[in-house]
């Protein structure tokens, strides 16, 4: 069996890492990595290869950036001849990045079966071209490996077969089990006990003057009770120069690598953030996590883990770290399945095709 893995954007290596990993126990079956280039930072992007022990990829398409749908026909143009070229028996999609849906609609035109690894989120919020994404990715696959029951119960309310559906858990998690170790023993320098990790990228935050300088200006009132660490997203940074946003009072870092990301998220006192994957992580870690979003695709995190959504109004995020200031974060577990062994689960089911 020939297995062809489609990554993309950073949060996809994470995902990929265990799967590569974990195939590798079956020597019958060929694996080939492709790399579309959707994120082009090359630094950064090398940088996880090495700390996930990812090889380097059969072929880089180097797409790199452009708006939604030049980006997914420059994939899509792209990977066509490569799969024709390498014929794979399945291909393999990771998240709900542009590169997703592109290489599923491609493999869905070429009578090629794909699996997509970390089905059936919703957000229920169309605004989010990932959720389009995710929408479309989850009609066209063949196998649905989900995270959690509420990717299962999403898609069966959607029409899909009950036998495409394999929940294994989380892979990103998979990742973090194996890296923590290592993370653990690269403890920040240079920071206090207590310090709130901010993460903000998405466009429904940074891209509105009004809500950026809101969200900053109370991040600068709290520096002066506990000093907030912000790697700052290059979208981020553009728009807070854009709009002439002072933020010297803050310690700002550039993009961090994954092992000493993890790091900062493992001893922070709280973690706030747009993302997706880090309500995740910060749920496995236990660390409290405020979410600046009214929805999540990762809804498990919020009924079961740590993280808590407070929107992008101030208000509710002042409400939510003072609580946590005060000692009372909320108190959450670890979801079934979230076990390190997401990655074996996946190739079991590759290796009973």
């Amino acid at each position: 069996m020939h297995i062809l893995h489609v990554v993309g954007a950073r949060p996809n290596l994470m995902k990929v890492a265990p799967v590569l990993s974990a195939l590798r126990q079956y020597p019958k079956i060929k694996q080939t990595l492709i790399h579309t280039g959707q994120h082009y930072d090359t630094n950064m992007s090398d940088v996880f290869f090495q700390q996930l022990e990812i090889p380097a990829p059969d072929i880089n398409m180097g797409v790199g950036s452009g708006s939604h749908a030049r980006q997914t026909a420059d994939i899509m143009a792209g990977f066509e001849p490569i799969v024709l070229e390498r014929k794979p028996d399945i291909v393999l999609v990771y998240g709900d990045v542009n590169s997703t849906v592109a290489a599923a609609l491609v493999c869905s035109k070429l009578q090629i079966k794909v699996g997509h690894v970390e089905a059936g989120l919703r957000s229920f919020d169309r605004s989010m071209p990932e959720e389009i994404n995710r929408l479309v990715t989850d009609q066209l696959a063949d196998l649905l490996f989900t995270p959690s029951a509420d990717g299962d119960q999403n898609l069966a309310r959607e029409g899909i077969p009950a036998g495409k559906i394999f929940r294994v858990g989380n892979v990103m998690i998979d990742s973090l089990v194996r890296l923590l170790p290592v993370a653990m023993e690269k403890k920040p320098g240079g920071l206090p006990d207590r310090y709130i990790l901010v993460t903000l990228h998405r466009p429904a935050n940074v891209d509105d003057d009004r809500t950026l300088k809101t969200i900053l200006g109370y991040l600068l009132d709290l520096n002066s009770q506990v000093k907030v660490v912000f790697p700052v997203h290059p979208r981020t940074r553009k728009r807070i120069a854009d709009f002439g946003i002072d933020v010297s009072q803050l310690n700002l870092l550039e993009p961090l690598p994954y092992i000493e990301f993890l790091s900062l998220q493992r001893h922070a006192t709280a973690v706030v953030t747009d993302s997706g994957g880090i309500q995740e992580e910060t749920t496995y870690l236990n660390v409290p996590c405020l979410t600046l979003r009214s929805n999540t695709e990762r809804p498990i995190t919020v009924t079961l883990g740590t993280n808590i959504l407070v929107g992008s109004d101030g208000g509710t995020l002042r409400a939510g770290l003072s609580k946590i200031l005060e000692g009372k974060p909320k108190q959450g577990k670890v979801p079934p399945l979230w076990d390190g062994r997401a990655g074996q689960r996946i190739a079991e089911v590759l290796n009973q095709l």
